[in-house]
């Protein structure tokens, strides 16, 4: 099970953590993969920060559901609506969407909140699936909060499975990786207020 690094930026804004020191830890908890979701932010915003992303992150860097960042990154994390959205915009079936996604040798995962949804995407050409929400999380609003049954829904997929919501660094869960975010900025900020209460010593 390899950790897969969450760079929410308004997380990071709510505790006042740099786009640096999130990449720090990340690499010090030996992260596999980082994604960079933003919801709220201008494209030009998001283009400056994936740019910035790169400097200190040189492993897989995954972006959410903006395709235009797609040329900047290994690969996309996109969600249902978001897929559904990009069919009717290019006017092809899911399986081409996919398709089109990863001819551009790219990363695709999807996420996933169900067993109908699982096994839906077994039929696409994905890299991965994210599975979730294992807890309620404070990043993200969700109704479907899956506990222990997603060990038992890890079973119905063919790809590998990402758990995410609420995930924390030290869960013990089957799968392929854990999505965590709010854990790294916690530990961030903690971090940052001890260096400053030692520099005022």
């Amino acid at each position: 099970m390899a950790l897969y690094a969450l760079l929410d930026f308004d997380t990071l804004q709510k505790y006042n953590i740099s786009i640096k020191d999130f990449c720090k830890n990340a690499k010090g908890l030996k992260a596999k993969i980082l994604q960079y979701r933003d919801k709220n932010s201008t494209f030009e915003e998001k283009l400056k920060r994936i740019k910035e992303i790169r400097k200190y992150w040189k492993k897989i860097l995954i972006v959410n559901d903006t395709v235009e960042l797609l040329p900047f990154a290994d690969g996309i994390h996109i969600g249902q609506e978001d897929l559904q959205n990009l069919c009717e915009k290019f006017n092809v079936n899911k399986y081409e969407m996919i398709e089109i996604l990863k001819n551009t040798k790219k990363i695709v995962g999807l996420s996933t909140h169900n067993k109908e949804e699982i096994l839906k995407a077994n039929k696409l050409p994905l890299n991965y699936i994210g599975l979730g929400a294992y807890r309620p999380t404070l990043t993200k609003e969700t109704s479907n909060i899956l506990g222990e049954k997603i060990i038992k829904l890890i079973k119905y997929s063919y790809h590998p499975v990402a758990v995410i919501g609420g995930v924390k660094i030290y869960d013990k869960i089957p799968s392929k990786f854990k999505v965590v975010g709010s854990d790294i900025c916690e530990l961030t900020s903690i971090q940052s207020k001890k260096k400053r209460i030692f520099k005022r010593k």
